[in-house]
C-alpha cells in the first residue's frame, strides 16, 4: 500500500535510534490520512518508532542513510474496528496495514476519550440510577472507574469492545473517592455504542464513610513536621556525565535512550569503555509489559487485572518531573514526545530525569601488614521516569555503577485500589472502618536483549549446592556452585530459588578474560512470587510471561511485547508463552533474556491513604567480564566533601 508524500517534511534523524520527533509524528498522521486509514472518528491509540532491524543498527556508521518507520495502532470509534499499520515516514508510504481480528487477537488498547464518556453514559441509564437510589446515593456524586475487561470466555468479550466499570462516591471536590467504594455493583459498557448492556448488582455493601485525604483528619493535620534540617546535594563543578543528543557517557559507561508511549524508557547499546575498546553488555533493555493481578474472587471483582502497557499504553501518563521533588542534585531533564489520540505530537516536559547519586562505600580495606588504609565511595548514574495510571504511581529507575553493576528498580506508590471489607475470611486487608484493600500482585517483565562482549551468548543457571561427605570432602564442609546450561527455549521457563542463591549467568563462549574464563554478566533475581493465579485461570493464560522468573528466547526483531502486540480483551494466545513453543536453540546464539519480577502485595493499614513506596527490581553484575575489580581507579574523596567532628581532622565515610 502506498500513498502520496506528506506536506510536512519529517526531521532528519542523526542515528537510527534517535527518538521519534514531532515532525515525524505529524508526517505519520498525514501519510495515514492520504492512504485512507483515517475517518472522522479514527483515533491514534499508539504511535511508536519501529526500530530498524538489529543487524542494521549494529552495522550503522555515522552519516549513512536512515530509513525511519513508525508503528501505529488505530481505532475507528464509530465501529470499534482496530488497525495495525507500519508507516515509513522516510518514503512517505504505508508499508503495511491490517485489521485487528477481534475474536482471535482482542481489541485495540483503551482511549482516554472513551474513559471520559463513561460517566455520561451511566447517568443516562435508568438501571444505574435505580441501583444507586437503593443505596441512597446521588448519581452525580458517583465517580465511574472504567477498567479493562479481560477475557474470560464470555460472548460479549469476543464480540464487543467493552469495559467493566466500578463506582466510588465523592462527597465534595476535595474528597478522595477511593475511600468510598460502592462495592458489589458493576456495569458492563459497550465502548462503541455507549450501551450499558449489563448491570451486576451482586450485593449492597455499606459504603465506607471515613475520608482519606492525606493532609486532613483523621490521618493528618495539614502541617509538615519542622524538626528535619535541610539536606542539600551539591555538585559544585557540575555533573560528570556528557550528553550528545540521546547518547549519554558517564565514567566507563555509554548508552543511548529513547522513550516509547507504550514501553516507556528504553536503554540502547549499553557499553563499557575498557581502555581503547568499547565492550557491549546490553543491546536493548526495557520493561515492555506488566500485569496487576487481583486476588478477590467475588462476582463483581474476580476479573480485575490490568496489563498497563498493552491495555492502557501507560507511557502517555508519564509525569512532568520537578526539581527537588522527584529527583535531587545536579539534574538534567529530557522531554518526551508522543502522539495524542488525534495523531498530533504532544510533548511531556521533563519526562526523564538523569542525575548522579552517592551510594556509600564502593570498596575499603585497612591492612595490618602493609599499612594500607583506603576507602573509595560508590557512585551511580540514575535515569528514570514516573507515571500515574489510575490509582497507582510507578517509577522506573535504571542504575549504572562504577564497578560495572546494572540495576533496575520499580517503585510503586499512590493509592491502593479499595473495596468493601467483608471480614477476615475474605481476600482483603481492612484499611479503615469498612474499607478493604484486596490482595494483589504487581508483576513486571523486563526484556533484556543481551550482548555480553558480542551477540553470541549462553545462559547457565547457577545454584549453591552442598557436597556430601566423601574422600574429597571428609569433613562435610564443602560446597560448590552447580551450573546448568539452558540449551533451548522450552528449557528456559525457570524460577528463582533463594535457598540455593539461584541466579543466571549470561556468558560469551567466544570471549575469555585474562584467566581463560568466559566473560559474563549474572542476573540476580529478588525471587518474589510469580503469578499466583490457578494454572487453569484466564489470567494465567493471558499473563503467561508471569508464570516464571526467567525465559530465554532466540532474538527476533518482531518479538517485542511479552503479552502480545494486542492485549486488550485478548484470549492470550500470543506473546512469550507461544514464542517458546518454537523451541529454538539458545546456547551460543543471539538471545533475549526475559525476567519477571515484582511485588505480591498484602496491603497494610500503613499503606493508607497514600502508600509509601514499595520496591521491586533486579541486579546484573559482571562475572569474569573483567580480570579484576574495574573500580580500582575510583577517586578518593576530598576533604571538603568529608565531615569534621568538633574541630577534628575531616574524615570520609
Amino acid at each position: 500500500m502506498t500513498s502520496t508524500l506528506p506536506t510536512t517534511t519529517p526531521t532528519t534523524a542523526d542515528h537510527p535510534l534517535a527518538p521519534l520527533t514531532a515532525e515525524e509524528i505529524d508526517a505519520t498522521r498525514e501519510i495515514a490520512g492520504a492512504a485512507g486509514l483515517l475517518g472522522d472518528t479514527t483515533r491514534f491509540v499508539y504511535v511508536g518508532l519501529a526500530e530498524a532491524p538489529k543487524q542494521d543498527i549494529v552495522n550503522y556508521t555515522p552519516g549513512s542513510e536512515l530509513d525511519r518507520t513508525v508503528e501505529v495502532m488505530l481505532l475507528e470509534r464509530a465501529t470499534g474496528v482496530g488497525t495495525l499499520a507500519t508507516i515509513n515516514v522516510t518514503r512517505g508510504e504505508v508499508a503495511a496495514s491490517r485489521t485487528i481480528d477481534l475474536a482471535a487477537e482482542g481489541q485495540a488498547a483503551i482511549l482516554d476519550e472513551e474513559f471520559a464518556d463513561i460517566e455520561g453514559w451511566l447517568l443516562s441509564n435508568p438501571d444505574w440510577h435505580a441501583a444507586l437510589k437503593i443505596r441512597g446515593l446521588d448519581p452525580h456524586k458517583v465517580r465511574a472507574v472504567p477498567l479493562s475487561a479481560g477475557n474470560f470466555g464470555a460472548e460479549a468479550e469476543s464480540t464487543r469492545r467493552m469495559c467493566r466499570v466500578l463506582a466510588f462516591y465523592q462527597n465534595d471536590p476535595q474528597d478522595l473517592p477511593w475511600a468510598h467504594p460502592i462495592d458489589g455493583l458493576l456495569a458492563h459498557v459497550d465502548l462503541t455504542t455507549g450501551d450499558v448492556f449489563e448491570l451486576i448488582d451482586y450485593e449492597q455493601y455499606d459504603v465506607p464513610t471515613e475520608r482519606a485525604e492525606w493532609d486532613a483528619a483523621p490521618h493528618g493535620d495539614g502541617h509538615a513536621r519542622t524538626d528535619m534540617k535541610p539536606l542539600e546535594i551539591v555538585q559544585p563543578e557540575g555533573a560528570s556525565f556528557i550528553i550528545e543528543g540521546n547518547k549519554i557517557t558517564w565514567a566507563d559507561w555509554e548508552f543511548r535512550f529513547t522513550f516509547d508511549a507504550r514501553e516507556g524508557l528504553i536503554l540502547h547499546q549499553l557499553n563499557w569503555r575498557d581502555g581503547d575498546s568499547v565492550r557491549p553488555v546490553l543491546y536493548r533493555a526495557s520493561v515492555p509489559e506488566m500485569v496487576v493481578a487481583y486476588g478477590d474472587p467475588q462476582p463483581a471483582r474476580y476479573w480485575i487485572n490490568y496489563f498497563d502497557q498493552g491495555e492502557y499504553i501507560f507511557g502517555r501518563y508519564t509525569n512532568s518531573l520537578e526539581l527537588g521533588c522527584d529527583c535531587l542534585g545536579e539534574i538534567t531533564y529530557f522531554d518526551a514526545v508522543i502522539a495524542d489520540e488525534t495523531g498530533h505530537p504532544r510533548a511531556i516536559k521533563n519526562a526523564i530525569c538523569l542525575h548522579e547519586e552517592d551510594y556509600g562505600v564502593l570498596w575499603k580495606h585497612t591492612d595490618m601488614f602493609n599499612g594500607m588504609a583506603q576507602t573509595r565511595r560508590q557512585r551511580r548514574l540514575v535515569i528514570s521516569f514516573f507515571l500515574t495510571i489510575g490509582n497507582y504511581d510507578y517509577g522506573f529507575y535504571w542504575y549504572l555503577y562504577l564497578d560495572g553493576t546494572i540495576a533496575l528498580e520499580a517503585k510503586a506508590t499512590g493509592v491502593v485500589f479499595p473495596s468493601a471489607y467483608v471480614g477476615p475470611d475474605g481476600f482483603a486487608t481492612e484499611m479503615a472502618p469498612g474499607l478493604g484493600a484486596p490482595f494483589h500482585q504487581h508483576l513486571f517483565c523486563a526484556r533484556l536483549d543481551m550482548a555480553v562482549d558480542g551477540h553470541i551468548n549462553a545462559v547457565d543457571e547457577a545454584d549453591a549446592v552442598r557436597i556430601p561427605i566423601s574422600d574429597s570432602n571428609p569433613h562435610g564442609n564443602g560446597f560448590r556452585q552447580q551450573k546448568t546450561r539452558i540449551r533451548t527455549e522450552t528449557e528456559s521457563g525457570r524460577d528463582a530459588d533463594n535457598l540455593k542463591g539461584r541466579h543466571w549467568i549470561i556468558s560469551n563462549p567466544q570471549k575469555q578474560n585474562r584467566l581463560g574464563q568466559d566473560v559474563a554478566y549474572a542476573l540476580y533475581p529478588e525471587g518474589q512470587p510469580t503469578l499466583l493465579a490457578d494454572p487453569s485461570s484466564a489470567i494465567y493464560k493471558r499473563g503467561a510471561f508471569a508464570r516464571h522468573h526467567l525465559w530465554v528466547t532466540q532474538h527476533d526483531d518482531s518479538q517485542r511485547w511479552p503479552a502480545g502486540a494486542v492485549v486488550n480483551q485478548s484470549p492470550g494466545d500470543e506473546g512469550l508463552g507461544s514464542w517458546i513453543e518454537a523451541d529454538r536453540p539458545v546456547d551460543g546464539e543471539d538471545i533475549v533474556v526475559w525476567h519477571t519480577f515484582g511485588l505480591t502485595h498484602f496491603p497494610r493499614p500503613e499503606d493508607w491513604p497514600v502508600m509509601p513506596v514499595d520496591y521491586a527490581g533486579f541486579t546484573m553484575k559482571p562475572v569474569g567480564f573483567f580480570g579484576a575489580n574495574p573500580a580500582l581507579n575510583a577517586p578518593a574523596s576530598t576533604a571538603r566533601h568529608c565531615a569534621s567532628d568538633g574541630g577534628a581532622e575531616p574524615t570520609c565515610h
